[in-house]
């Protein structure tokens, strides 16, 4: 059982970012998956949510209008667009079977002028 996330970079102020979550060893499109940060000295957060069928799509405050979460269960990829992207975006991105039951690596997003 793997997540794997790519994607991530360095990103300018206002620029869009899309992640990409490839899973593994797991029948994916019978679970919830999620998205979550974590930056430097904070603890991880939650970001994004869409259930096993692509429907009802979840955002923290901070995501509402500028993040969307999809999905692909014929790939078994899970994706989240950031756009509008700010300096406190900044973190590592981690895609998550359910809420937190199985983590990927991550990927750092860092935004930066």
């Amino acid at each position: 059982v793997q997540l794997v996330e790519s994607g991530g970079g360095l990103v300018q102020p206002g620029g869009s970012v899309r992640l990409s979550c490839a899973a593994f060893g797991f029948t994916f499109s019978a679970y919830l998956m999620s998205w979550y940060r974590q930056a430097p000295g904070k603890e991880r957060e939650f970001v994004a949510s869409i259930s096993s069928t692509g429907g009802r799509p979840k955002y923290a405050d901070f995501g509402k209008g500028r993040f969307t979460i999809s999905r692909d269960n014929a790939k078994n990829m899970v994706y989240l667009q950031m756009n509008s992207l700010k300096p406190e975006d900044t973190a590592v991105y981690f895609c998550s079977q359910n809420f937190g039951i199985i983590w990927g690596q991550g990927t750092q997003v860092t935004v930066s002028s």
